[in-house]
C-alpha cells in the first residue's frame, strides 16, 4: 500500500482518481466510463488546488466503488489507498 502527497502544481487530482480506479479494477483508464458522469472533474481539480489549509475530504461512488480523496492528495478506492510510485 502506497500513499503520496499530491503536487498541486503538476498533478490533476481527477486524473489521479481515474488512475486509481483503473488500478483498483484492473482496467485500462481509457476503458472506464468518463469521470464526469459522476463528478465534475474541473471542479474537483479546482477544489484540491486551492491554497486553503483547511482539511478537505470528498467521497463519491463510481461504478459501485467508494472513492475518497483527502486534502493531502491521498486517493482511496473502497478503503484501499492508491498512490503513485
Amino acid at each position: 500500500m502506497t500513499s503520496t502527497t499530491l503536487d498541486y502544481h503538476h498533478d490533476s487530482i481527477s486524473l489521479r482518481v481515474i488512475d486509481a480506479i483503473a488500478n483498483a479494477t484492473n482496467t485500462e483508464p481509457h476503458e472506464l466510463d468518463p469521470l464526469y458522469y459522476v463528478v465534475d472533474p474541473e471542479a474537483l481539480d479546482q477544489l484540491f488546488q486551492s491554497d486553503s489549509n483547511a482539511p478537505i475530504r470528498v467521497e463519491f461512488e463510481y461504478d459501485g466503488l467508494l472513492v475518497e480523496i483527502r486534502s493531502d492528495g491521498t486517493v482511496a478506492i473502497d478503503g484501499t489507498i492508491h498512490g503513485r510510485a
